[in-house]
């Protein structure tokens, strides 16, 4: 039998994911960020601070892969490390100022291709692949998880 790209739940997922990245990051391009950094702008656009294994935990990223990310960033000046007062093994991370300013337009960047990917889709079409969406990443984060 055949495989049918059309047909595959992980290949179709996996190409508008690619899709997904290619467009913004062509649209935040200008502001010299990729689409990479998002999760870590995600977690912390609100100002807030969290460590590297709470990033990597929320971002379901793995530690090398967000450590490397954090450099990058930390490099570019868009986050802040900070030593726990209290235990000097932790280090907080957060926004730098200049980062926290693009968030507003990283935000309009997301929310302009997501509107993009959705277009095609009614409200309640949208309303109903997120809410499959949110069920299929739930079932194949239970069946990665190796305690299982």
């Amino acid at each position: 039998m055949p495989l049918t790209r059309h047909k595959s739940a992980g290949y179709m997922t996996n190409w508008a994911a690619r899709l997904f990245a290619r467009v913004i990051d062509r649209k935040l391009k200008p502001l010299a960020l990729g689409s990479g950094y998002l999760p870590v702008f995600f977690a912390l656009s609100d100002g807030g601070s969290r460590t590297q294994k709470e990033l990597a935990l929320g971002a379901d990223i793995e530690q090398p892969t967000m450590a490397a990310t954090l450099n990058r960033m930390d490099r570019d000046g868009l986050i802040i490390r900070e030593k726990d007062q209290n235990d000097r093994r932790i280090t907080h991370i957060r926004l730098s100022e200049s980062a926290l300013a693009h968030a507003a337009e990283i935000k309009t960047i997301v929310d302009q291709v997501n509107e993009i990917a959705l277009s095609g889709l009614n409200s309640q079409e949208r309303r109903v692949f997120l809410e499959a969406l949110t069920k299929v990443t739930a079932a194949l984060s239970q069946a990665d998880d190796p305690s299982k």
